[in-house]
């Protein structure tokens, strides 16, 4: 059974930081890229960043440009979400998703490109 497990959420201050987990389970993406999205409450589910198979490639949506970085660790089959300068719009649930082409990054963007999606992990920024 393929999952993506992610972890680290929580409650905070503004200004503070936070380090999101995303690990695989069940088969390795080690060849896909791997990206974070988030949805707010009444909102849709929005892009956040993206990272290339090789780590090589790091994509993000201009709200968090400068203040969230993703990684991964292919040995460990885990992509991290690291968050500083946390403010309250940044409240949201945070979903891992594996892009469902090996080696492509095409619309990295778009839900409608991964075909694994974690069950998400709830941050909350108090202001």
């Amino acid at each position: 059974q393929v999952q993506l497990v992610e972890s680290g959420g929580g409650l905070v201050q503004a200004g503070a930081s936070l380090r999101l987990s995303c690990a695989a389970s069940g088969r390795s993406f080690s060849k896909n890229t791997m990206a974070w999205f988030r949805q707010a409450p009444g909102k849709r589910r929005e892009f956040v960043s993206a990272i290339s198979w090789s780590g090589g490639r790091t994509l993000s949506a201009d709200s968090v440009k400068g203040r969230f970085a993703i990684t991964r660790d292919n040995a460990e089959n885990t992509v991290y979400l690291e968050m500083n300068s946390l403010k309250p719009e940044d409240t949201a649930v945070y979903y891992c998703a594996a892009h469902a082409d090996p080696y492509e990054m095409s619309s990295y963007y778009a839900e409608v490109a991964y075909a694994y999606w974690g069950q998400g992990t709830q941050v909350t920024v108090s202001s």
